[in-house]
């Protein structure tokens, strides 16, 4: 038995009540939702106790602050600071010895022989180490190179949180824009379902038309709370770069624009072979094994006391004065000093292979940057004086016409939804751009 016609159309009725209300209910948190974020937004703050500066200085003031109170850049300060410390210990002698002596006669007791024998005496000495010729000065340049790799240690740590803080921050831009748009592309939802349901209600519409609106907003909805969720990892992250504490304030981000660098491949590559702190820790590790053996050859060169002692004898005999002169032999040196040389060899050669290695390693990091921001570069021109414009009129032609029914609801929601893939991905690119230039920066330097 069919159902009559009355059953159906009070069936549909009530399935479009219940499509009209649920997206209502779906579309109502997002617009708290935003609220919400506005809200929090006025309360971020740039770092404790200071204004939030705005523009490009934002990040400056961010990236200072990582400078002046990163743990991680503060632990490679304190050590290169230590390794500072090295080379004058290094170049010194060896503490002197005193030695006191008292000799007995006789008796193991205090003074025995003190009148009586003329072999009787007490005195005190002193001798000093002293190392075979060069070898002070190879161990301070050796000590040099140690304090030299940890201060570009140092600068390497710097520009690593630099940039980690600039990709953390361009992240957090696009992340920020996209759930600008995702609020745009739920008016714009909101405004078509209006549209269907007047559509439907005069009988020009389709109910299916509604679900895939409704079913749209719940994707939109899920978009949502991805890229919360993603924002709010990364001002956790971007706190700990920074020395805050996790439950403090969010980090205010602002509008960036795209960096223009006119440096060519060729003065990169030169910048990166000159200026990565990289590149100076292998060349002073290069120069250390250089140093080092040297500092081995010397070791078949023995080593030097001097010692002067005085000794007062009993009453009546004559005092002594006894000078010493010592040295350290290198007897084994088949077994010691022979093997030294040759490990000090090898990894002097090590040495010099790994800042081959690091050279070829930051200029292809360099030109890998390089060309990741002129692709960039290209496909925001793309989309920004092509695609986007296009979609923009199509978009509203498509909704013109959805409304006398001269195009389908399918065709209507597709331009609606590619409009807002590629503002998506204009701004994924543009993020991306100013990650690679970050990248760049920390290889080369701050250097447009």
């Amino acid at each position: 038995m069919k159902p009559s016609k009355s059953i159906c159309r009070g069936a549909a009725r009530h399935l479009i009540a219940t499509l009209c209300a649920a997206a209502k209910l779906t579309v109502i948190p997002s617009a708290g939702y935003a609220q919400d974020r506005a809200d929090r937004a006025a309360q971020e703050v740039a770092s404790p106790g200071a204004e939030v500066p705005a523009g490009s200085d934002r990040l400056r003031a961010l990236v200072d602050e990582a400078r002046a109170r990163s743990p991680l850049v503060l632990a490679a300060r304190g050590h290169w600071l230590a390794q500072t410390k090295v080379p004058i210990q290094a170049a010194t002698l060896p503490d002197p010895q005193i030695a006191l002596d008292h000799f007995t006669v006789g008796s193991p007791r205090p003074f025995a022989g003190y009148e009586s024998s003329d072999f009787y005496y007490s005195g005190f000495g002193v001798s000093q180490d002293i190392p075979g010729p060069g070898k002070l000065r190879l161990q301070k340049a050796a000590a040099e190179r140690d304090a030299e790799y940890a201060e570009h240690r140092y600068e390497l740590a710097e520009r690593e949180v630099e940039g980690k803080v600039k990709e953390i921050y361009f992240e957090l831009f696009y992340h920020a824009k996209m759930l600008a748009l995702l609020d745009r592309d739920q008016d714009a939802l909101r405004q078509i379902q209006s549209i269907a349901e007047t559509r439907y209600r005069v009988g020009q519409g389709l109910q299916q038309d509604l679900i895939k609106a409704q079913s749209q907003t719940i994707a939109l909805l899920k978009e949502h709370a991805m890229h919360h969720q993603e924002e709010d990892q990364e001002q956790i992250e971007l706190k700990q770069l920074l020395g805050r504490d996790p439950d403090s304030p969010n980090i205010a981000i602002g509008d960036i624009e795209m960096t223009r660098v006119q440096l060519d491949s060729a003065r990169i590559g030169e910048l990166a072979a000159t200026s990565a702190p990289e590149l100076g820790a292998s060349r002073a590790m290069e120069a250390r094994g250089a140093a080092t053996l040297k500092l081995a050859h010397q070791g078949y060169w023995p080593d030097f006391t001097v010692g002067y002692s005085y000794e007062k004898t009993g009453p009546g005999f004559r005092d002594y004065y006894m000078l010493n002169l010592g040295a350290r032999v290198p007897l084994y040196f088949w077994r010691k000093q022979t093997p030294a040389i040759e490990q000090a060899a090898l990894e002097a050669a090590a040495a010099r292979e790994q800042t081959r290695a690091t050279q070829l390693q930051v200029v292809s990091d360099a030109e890998s940057s390089l060309v990741a921001m002129r692709a960039a570069e290209r496909i925001m021109a793309i989309y920004r004086d092509g695609l986007i414009p296009q979609a923009e009129t199509l978009q509203a032609s498509a909704l013109s016409a959805y409304r006398v029914g001269k195009v389908d609801f399918a065709t209507m929601l597709a331009a609606v939804l590619d409009l807002g893939n590629l503002r998506q991905d204009y701004y994924r690119s543009l993020a991306d751009h100013e990650i690679a230039v970050a990248k760049l920066q920390q290889i080369i330097g701050d250097r447009e």
